[in-house]
């Protein structure tokens, strides 16, 4: 598909963070139960319930935009991410180790989200889409939670266990 015009370029962004989104709600239930810390699985579930919230938001950042619609675009990033991650799952025993794999896998996915969601919100305020902005800004909020809220796991406590 031909990108000729930045709405062209915003609306393809959108449908590609809303596939990376969708790859993630069906990864974070596998992480979680390959996770064997209560706290990391809880971190997991809850991101799982915080996600299926963000796909909603991208459905109301593109509906509050005239001729934006969504379209099947498969993240291929997101896709090979999730594979590492497996990948990593299929190569450790469950406990401190893979745990900490799991946080540093699950870190690289919070990081391209959160460069996704900095485009867009970028993007979004350059072709004067406040509503859109606002939206997006408050997912980006909650992925840079979600970094935190997992270095800080990993420093604390999950990454000295694995040692």
């Amino acid at each position: 598909m031909k990108i000729d015009s930045p709405q062209e370029l915003f609306a393809r962004m959108l449908s590609e963070t809303n596939s990376a989104e969708k790859q993630i709600t069906r990864a974070l239930p596998k992480m979680a139960r390959a996770a064997d810390d209560p706290k990391l699985v809880e971190a997991f579930q809850h991101h799982l319930e915080e996600t299926q919230g963000q796909l909603e938001r991208i459905e109301q950042a593109a509906d509050s935009i005239p001729d934006i619609r969504l379209k099947r675009i498969k993240s291929q990033a997101m896709e090979s991410l999730i594979q590492e991650g497996e990948e990593l799952i299929d190569a450790t025993e469950k406990g401190p180790l893979r745990d900490a794999g799991l946080i540093a896998a699950a870190q690289k996915v919070e990081h391209f989200e959160i460069a996704s969601y900095g485009t867009l919100c970028e993007l979004a305020e350059q072709l004067g889409h406040t509503k859109a902005k606002e939206i997006l800004a408050e997912t980006l909020k909650e992925e840079k939670a979600t970094d935190d809220k997992l270095s800080k796991m990993a420093k604390q406590d999950i990454n000295r266990k694995a040692s």
